[in-house]
Order: structure tokens, then C-alpha cells, then sequence
């Protein structure tokens, strides 16, 4: 089951090839880097589950280049953080797709279901999670690790012609394959820098000038934590990031009068943050919350909810699937100029009746 040798995955990858799809999952480890470290690919094409151990194999392209090929479907189970590391891997994101936590919902089954319920759900099987937090970058690894590991593609390889099945017999295998297309983008899973300050929740509540200044601090923060593969929060706490954006200190003896940050982070970063904050206009960018909405405005998303949700139960699909309360929000006050998900592609064939009334 263990494959950890270049010629044992060459020849795996030669059986895997005439599949035309494949079960995958991946394990990784992140909390004391910035970027995921990939430490075991597991494959099922339908025969027998397999365990790729990526930390012992110095050449993984047999491998990417079978899965990005477009001639196989790709199947995971809410495969955003494998799909993080494949295209950290390579660049891009694998296609075709199929995500068997959004067939799962587009066949009444719930929003966001997770693994182990589904496989209870659907095959009986109650699955051990007691190995949920091991340390996959830890050699060698134990068997029953390496089964547990191999129990996640195991099922998955079960689950996907049955609900493949389902959705082409209600006509829904359109939509999950536009659900997939979404996913697969791959600017999903590249951090720019410059937009590092979208992950900053208490922005808005700053004065203007310090949202500024915290704007151009989560960029620096962000650049350093990838050039050293540290989390972020090793490099800069967000409660430091905003108190220095508040403080505005324009000379050591400030920053360190502060009191903001550890020793070694000031020793380390000190003299960097200072010029970040020299080189930084004081500006006028606002980050503002919406202003709340009117009477008349919240009876229309009253009304709009109703109606969703009266959508949803006949599609017997999640509400929350077709558009958030934020979705609703912002087409109440933008109308059709509001750019959302629910006005486009099969939601808005879907929920047609809803839009004429709207």
C-alpha cells in the first residue's frame, strides 16, 4: 500500500493512467511554516487505495503529470487544501474536478458535509479519527497510519460513482461540474501580498490613517513570512500589526518605548517595520462597514429569504448553497449591478421564479 521509491511510483502511476478517474486526498503538515508541507498523496483508482510518501520520493512528476492531465477526473472530498498543495506543487490546480462535499449538497444531503458523515451516511461505515492529528511528516511511519491514511481514498473511490450516478439521474451533473470550474481557479490559491490586508477582520475600525498604515504593514508582514516559510503570526501578530498602525512610531526608541513587540521579533524586524511605516503616506483609504440597512430594505430581505428558502426546499438543496444573507444584502442595495453568485449560471436557471419575483 506504501509506495516511497521512484520506480515503485512510476509503475504505479503506469496502472493509474488507464483509469479514467482517481480518488485522492493529501496529508500535510503547517503550523511552523507559511506554506503546507505535502507529506503523503493517497490514490485509488477504483482497485486499491495507495499511500505516496512525498517526503521519500525526490521526484514527484510521474505523478503530477498523470493527475494534470484533462483525460481523468480528479476526485476529492472539500479539496481546497488539496487542491492548495497541488497547485503549490505545479502551479495550477488539476482538472476535470469532482467534489464529492458538493455532490453531497447538490443531492439534499446538507451543506458542508463532512467526510466521515457522509461515509456513515451513505456506505455504513463509521470511520476511526483517532489518528486525526498525527504528525504525517514523522518517519516511518506506522502501519496504522499508513491504513488510516488509505481509508480516506478507500471510501472516496466508493462514494464517487454513486453520487456521479445520482446527479446525472436529476440532471445535476451540470451544475457540479460548474462548482468544480469555481474551485479550480487557481488565483484561489495564490496570496498576493498586496491584498494581504482582506485577512485583517478589524481594519475597518481604524482611523484612516492607520488603516494605511496596517494596509502596508500585513504587505510587508506577508512578503517576510514567505521569503522565511513562517506563519504569519510568528513574523507579526495581528494585535501588534494594528497597535504599530495606531502608534506610528518613526524611531527606535519609540517602537521599543511601545512595548509592542517580543525582544527578539524588535532585535529582528524592528529597523524593517520602522522604515515600512517611514515609507508610508498618511492617506485617506477607508475601509468602511456598509451602512445598515433601511426599513423598506430589510422587509426585501425578508421577502428575498422567503422565497430562497422556498427555492431551496423544492431544489431540496442548501439555501446558504444559492446565496447568503450578505448575497441578499447586497442585491437589495445594488440590484442587478450587485455581482453574485445567485445571478448566474444554474442558480439563476434554477431559481428563476425567485429573480421574476424579486
Amino acid at each position: 500500500m506504501l509506495t516511497e521509491t521512484t520506480d515503485s511510483l512510476i509503475t504505479a502511476c503506469a496502472k493509474w493512467a488507464q483509469a479514467p478517474w482517481l480518488a485522492l486526498d493529501t496529508e500535510f503538515v503547517r503550523e511552523q511554516t507559511y506554506y503546507a508541507q505535502p507529506c503523503l498523496i493517497q490514490v485509488d483508482d477504483g482497485t486499491d487505495p495507495a499511500v505516496v510518501d512525498v517526503l521519500s520520493i525526490d521526484d514527484l512528476s510521474p505523478l503530477l503529470d498523470l493527475l494534470y492531465r484533462r483525460d481523468s477526473i480528479k476526485v476529492f472530498h472539500s479539496g481546497s487544501q488539496d487542491l492548495e498543495i497541488l497547485a503549490q506543487l505545479r502551479g495550477a490546480v488539476p482538472q476535470p474536478l469532482f467534489d464529492t462535499q458538493i455532490a453531497a449538497a447538490l443531492l439534499g444531503e446538507g451543506d458542508q458535509l463532512g467526510y466521515a458523515a457522509l461515509v456513515q451516511r451513505r456506505l455504513g461505515v463509521t470511520l476511526d479519527k483517532s489518528l486525526t492529528r498525527t504528525d504525517w511528516s514523522r518517519r516511518p511511519l506506522r502501519l496504522a497510519e499508513i491504513d488510516y491514511a488509505a481509508e480516506d481514498v478507500r471510501h472516496l473511490a466508493v462514494l464517487y460513482p454513486m453520487l456521479r450516478d445520482e446527479l446525472a439521474a436529476r440532471d445535476r451533473l451540470g451544475w457540479l461540474e460548474e462548482e468544480c470550474a469555481r474551485i479550480a481557479n487557481p488565483a484561489l490559491y495564490r496570496t498576493r501580498p498586496e491584498d494581504a490586508w482582506r485577512r485583517l477582520r478589524s481594519l475597518q475600525r481604524l482611523p484612516a490613517a492607520a488603516q494605511t498604515a496596517a494596509m502596508a504593514l500585513a504587505a510587508w508582514r506577508e512578503r517576510e513570512a514567505m521569503a522565511r516559510n513562517r506563519p504569519r503570526k510568528w513574523i507579526l501578530a495581528d494585535d501588534a500589526l494594528y497597535r504599530l498602525a495606531e502608534r506610528w512610531p518613526d524611531t527606535f526608541a519609540a517602537l521599543k518605548e511601545l512595548q509592542i513587540l517580543p525582544p527578539k521579533s524588535l532585535a529582528r524586524h524592528g529597523q524593517a517595520l520602522l522604515e515600512v511605516l517611514a515609507q508610508t503616506d498618511h492617506g485617506s483609504v477607508v475601509i468602511t462597514v456598509p451602512e445598515a440597512l433601511d426599513g423598506t430594505q430589510k422587509k426585501r430581505v425578508l421577502a428575498l429569504r422567503e422565497q430562497l428558502n422556498a427555492c431551496a426546499k423544492r431544489l431540496d438543496v442548501p439555501a446558504s448553497m444559492l446565496a447568503t444573507r450578505t448575497d441578499l444584502e447586497r442585491w437589495v442595495r445594488l440590484g442587478n449591478a450587485a455581482e453574485i453568485p445567485l445571478q448566474n449560471g444554474w442558480r439563476r436557471e434554477a431559481t428563476e421564479e425567485l429573480l421574476q419575483a424579486a
